[in-house]
């Protein structure tokens, strides 16, 4: 029974992870602009999602390993905007 209640806080927390970049990056791309981000924070942020993704990698384990890729990959969309819409 306790292995079913840390899957499902697992799953709850990837969820919230994966889905909690997706406002952000709806705000920036409406806006067309990405001033309010803070690019140390994100690069902070992408190396943390890098770094779990070598500890899921580590311990074999997919649900770590594919949940911080996602996140990896919304984040680093977030970078991606902040460097595109900060252009002069």
């Amino acid at each position: 029974m306790s292995s079913l209640i840390a899957n499902v806080v697992g799953t709850g927390a990837a969820l919230c992870s994966m889905t909690s970049f997706a406002p952000q990056i709806a705000k920036i791309w409406r806006d067309r602009d990405a001033s309010s981000v803070s690019l140390r924070m994100y690069l902070v942020t992408v190396a943390g999602f890098s770094l779990w993704i070598a500890y899921g990698v580590l311990i074999a384990s997919w649900p770590v390993t594919a949940s911080n890729l996602i996140c990896l990959a919304m984040s680093g969309c977030v970078l991606a905007l902040k460097w595109r819409f900060s252009r002069p």
